[in-house]
C-alpha cells in the first residue's frame, strides 16, 4: 500500500485527503473481513477498489458510511479524526453511498424518495417544494434528469440508480462511494453513468467506486486500491498499470483475461424452439416468433439491451413464465415436446427434462436468502435419490454434498452453514453455479451468469461452462455483457423488441454490427451510415 499514490495527471501534495483510514480491522465471529487496512483517497479523484468476491470491499466501505463499526483503526474525514456511529454521522459529514442492491421505497415517488428522512419539519408541502427545485439545479448541473413525479418502481433501472445518486447529492455529499454500480445497467446506461461521474469530479467531488470490471477502472478511475483475502496489497496510479497487473495483484496469481477454448463439435439438436409467441398480462407482446435451436456441444448467445424478451424468453424455458401470461408455440427438448403454458410448465418438470437453469437474478430467483449454504445447493434437488427418499431427507448427504461443491467452486468463507444473504454476491452466483453445473444437466440455461463476479471468478465460471460444453452438453447463454458472448459463444443471435434480430459467428461479427442489431437495425439489409459505429472485434 502506498497512500500517498499519485492520481492521473495530478502530484500527490500535502493537502488533507478526502478520506484516510489507518489499520481499519473488522471480523464477524470466526471471519476477518478487514485486516489492517490503511487508505488515503484525495480530493476531486475518483478512486477505484477492486478484489475478489469476499475480499472485504463492500465491508470497508460500510464501515465508512456508517453500517459496521471497526474492531479498530481511525477514520479521518478531511485530515480530521472522526467516529461514524452510524450513516446519519456519516451524511453529516458529507458522504453518500449508493448500494449494489438500491435502497429505494418502490411505490413511492422520486420526490418523495429523495426527502425520505430529510425532511425539513411535520409538514411535507414545504420538503417537497424544496426538494422539486434543488432536483431540477442538480438535474441541470450532472445530467441526472429524472421525473420527479415518476413512481420508483416505473423507472428503469439506470433511472433508479440516478435517483439515488440525486439522493446522496441532495444531502449536500461530497464523498459518494458507488457499490458495483454498472452491475444492473445496460453498455449504453453505464456510458451515461460515467460521464456523470466525470462532471462530478470535475466540479470537486470525490468518488469511490466499487468495482470489478477491469475496463472501468482502467477508464474512468485516477487511483486504483486492490484488497485481497481482506488486506490492502496495493494502491498505485490508474495511468501506471495494465489490466493484467490488477487483475494478479486481485487474484495473487496470473489470470487469463480472454476465455481460451477449442473450436465446437456441435452434435444432435437438444432444444428447438418455433414460433414462440408471449404477451404479458398487461397485454404488452414481450416474444413475437422466436425461432431457435441449440446443439449438444454447442454454446448459443443470445445478445440484446435489456428489457428486448431476454427475461422472457429465460423464464418460459425454464419452466416458470409470467402468471396472467398468453404464451403460444412449440418447444421440443430431445426430440419430445415440451409444454409451453399450463400446469405441465413448471421448473420441477423441466428439471426432469433435463434441464438446468441459472437464473438472471441470484437473489430473487437462484437462492432463498435466509436458509443456508447447504440448504440452497439441494434447492428444487430436494428429491434427488442421493439425498434420501420419500418424506425424509438426509441432511447429512446434503451437507456433505454442499461441502464438496464449495470446495470445488472455491466460495468463500468456505461453510455451508452461512445463510445465502451472508455471501458476498459473486459467492451467491458461485452456489447457484455449482447446484446447476454438478447437476450435468444435457441443457443449460444462463442468464447473466457473471454480474456482480470478479474476475477470478468470471475466469472460473466461464471455463466451467466450456468444460460443460465439451462434454455433449447444450448451453443458451444470456448475456448484456458483449465481450462475454463473443468470447463464449459458438454461434450469437441478437434479440430486439422480442425478435430475433440475425444471428452471427463470433468471427465474423464485430461490435457495430451487433450493436446495430441490437437497435433493430439489420446491417445486412440496411447498410449503417458510416461513422455510426466503431468497428472493432
Amino acid at each position: 500500500m502506498t497512500p500517498g499514490a499519485q492520481t492521473r495527471g495530478r502530484p500527490a501534495t500535502a493537502a488533507p485527503a478526502a478520506i484516510e483510514l489507518r489499520g481499519i480491522s473488522k471480523a464477524f465471529g470466526p471471519v476477518q473481513a478487514n485486516r489492517d487496512i490503511d487508505l488515503r483517497v484525495e480530493k476531486g479523484t475518483i478512486h477505484g477498489i477492486i478484489g475478489e468476491n469476499g475480499a472485504g470491499k463492500s465491508t470497508l466501505m460500510s464501515i465508512l458510511y456508517g453500517f459496521y463499526k471497526p474492531d479498530a483503526g481511525e477514520i479521518l474525514v478531511g485530515g480530521r479524526p472522526l467516529t461514524i456511529a452510524d450513516s446519519q454521522t456519516a451524511i453529516r459529514a458529507g458522504i453518500g453511498m449508493v448500494f449494489q442492491h438500491f435502497k429505494l421505497v418502490q411505490n413511492f415517488t422520486v420526490l418523495e424518495n429523495i426527502i425520505l428522512g430529510a425532511e425539513d419539519g411535520r409538514l411535507l408541502r414545504p420538503s417537497l417544494s424544496k426538494a422539486r427545485g434543488v432536483l431540477g439545479q442538480l438535474a441541470r448541473d450532472y445530467e441526472l434528469n429524472v421525473d420527479p413525479d415518476e413512481t420508483v418502481e416505473d423507472l428503469s433501472v439506470g433511472h433508479q440508480q440516478r435517483v439515488e445518486i440525486l439522493k446522496a447529492l441532495y444531502r449536500q455529499a461530497d464523498i459518494l462511494i458507488l457499490d458495483e454500480p454498472t452491475g444492473v445497467l445496460t453498455p449504453a446506461e453505464a456510458d451515461h453513468l460515467f460521464r456523470i461521474l466525470e462532471g462530478l469530479r470535475a466540479e470537486g467531488k470525490t468518488i469511490i467506486l466499487i468495482t470489478h470490471k477491469l475496463r472501468e477502472i482502467m477508464e474512468i478511475t485516477d487511483t486504483v486500491s486492490v484488497m485481497r483475502r481482506g488486506e490492502m496489497v496495493a494502491s498505485v496510479s490508474t495511468a501506471e498499470t495494465s489490466p493484467e497487473q490488477l487483475a494478479e495483484l486481485m487474484v495473487g496469481r496470473k489470470v487469463l483475461l480472454n476465455v481460451q477454448k477449442a473450436p465446437a463439435r456441435p452434435g444432435r439438436p437438444i432444444l428447438e424452439v418455433r414460433g414462440l409467441r408471449m404477451v404479458d398480462g398487461d397485454g404488452v407482446e414481450r416474444l413475437r416468433g422466436i425461432d431457435l435451436d441449440i446443439r449438444a456441444g454447442e454454446i448459443l448467445g443470445i445478445a440484446g439491451v435489456s428489457g428486448n424478451g431476454q427475461t422472457q424468453l429465460l423464464e418460459i424455458l425454464g419452466g416458470y413464465p409470467e402468471k396472467g401470461s398468453a404464451i403460444s408455440g412449440a418447444i421440443r427438448m430431445n426430440g419430445a415436446p415440451v409444454p409451453v403454458a399450463g400446469a405441465a410448465c413448471n421448473a420441477a418438470e423441466r428439471r426432469r427434462q433435463g434441464i438446468g437453469h441459472i437464473p438472471e437474478d441470484r437473489q430473487v430467483e437462484g437462492l432463498i436468502m435466509d436458509f443456508a449454504a447447504w440448504e440452497n445447493v439441494a434447492f428444487g434437488y430436494h428429491d434427488a435419490p442421493e439425498y434420501g427418499r420419500g418424506l425424509l431427507m438426509d441432511r447429512d448427504a446434503i451437507r456433505r454434498d454442499a461441502e464438496a461443491k464449495i470446495k470445488r467452486f472455491d466460495v468463500r468463507p468456505p461453510t455451508c452453514d452461512l445463510a445465502a444473504r451472508n455471501f458476498s454476491g459473486g459467492n451467491q452466483q458461485k452456489i447457484v453455479v455449482a447446484r446447476e453445473i454438478e447437476r450435468n444437466p444435457d441443457l443449460l440455461l444462463i442468464g447473466q451468469p457473471t454480474r456482480g463476479v470478479d474476475i477470478g471468478a468470471i475466469e472460473f465460471i466461464h471455463r466451467r461452462i466450456v468444460e460443460l460444453r465439451d462434454a455433449g452438453k447444450a448451453i443458451l447463454l444470456v448475456s448484456v455483457e458483449l465481450d462475454e458472448i463473443l468470447s463464449l459463444s459458438d454461434r450469437i443471435a441478437v434479440m430486439f423488441d422480442g425478435r430475433i434480430m440475425g444471428e452471427r459467428l463470433p468471427g465474423d461479427a464485430t461490435t457495430g454490427d451487433l450493436g446495430l442489431l441490437m437497435a433493430g437495425v439489420d446491417a445486412a439489409a440496411n447498410p449503417p451510415t458510416q461513422g455510426l459505429f466503431r468497428e472493432s472485434r
